[in-house]
């Protein structure tokens, strides 16, 4: 990996840190609330999407840490983690569209696009990467605070929605 990364290590092990928190608050956030979260179709997958969430964050700040891994080596990392991360989430999604009956189609929505904006920034990262492009790297950022956003509006629903 280039010298730059070593610039990033701290911002790398924050992610890496927060994502393990919050991976461990939605955990919590599911057994606190099972029984509900199983009454509503489709809510259990959405605990799934925000723990996938946190944890292609982790996964991804975890690799860029390994010390002198090679660019290209980092940027296939990249793609297969946001690569699984996309996959387990789009099943989870398809899933869920089979029994949203009556549910708005904003919901449905609103989990997708979030998804997509989490996990996309970390496939250009990896592209960009694996390309050579100066300055790939910073697309990590985006795919950090867009795969955080979805993960703590999904923990939200299962925490404080899920009482209303």
């Amino acid at each position: 990996m280039s010298t730059s990364i070593t610039e990033w290590s701290t911002l790398l092990a924050v992610e890496a840190g927060a994502a393990a928190t919050l991976t461990g608050l939605v955990f919590v956030a599911l057994s606190i609330n099972l029984s509900r979260i199983l009454a509503v179709p489709g809510l259990s997958g959405r605990g799934a999407e925000s723990i996938v969430q946190f944890l292609q964050v982790f996964f991804i700040s975890t690799v860029a840490l390994i010390p002198r891994q090679p660019e290209p080596i980092f940027a296939i990392e990249v793609l297969v983690i946001a690569a699984a991360s996309w996959g387990a989430q789009l099943t989870v999604q398809i899933r869920y569209l089979k029994v949203r009956t009556g549910h708005p189609w904003s919901w449905f929505v609103n989990r997708a696009v979030m998804s997509q904006f989490g996990t996309i920034p970390f496939v250009v990262a990896g592209i960009t990467l694996l390309s050579g492009v100066p300055g790939a790297i910073y697309w990590l950022v985006p795919g950090f605070v867009f795969s955080f956003l979805a993960g703590i509006v999904s923990a939200w629903v299962l925490l404080v929605e899920i009482l209303r």
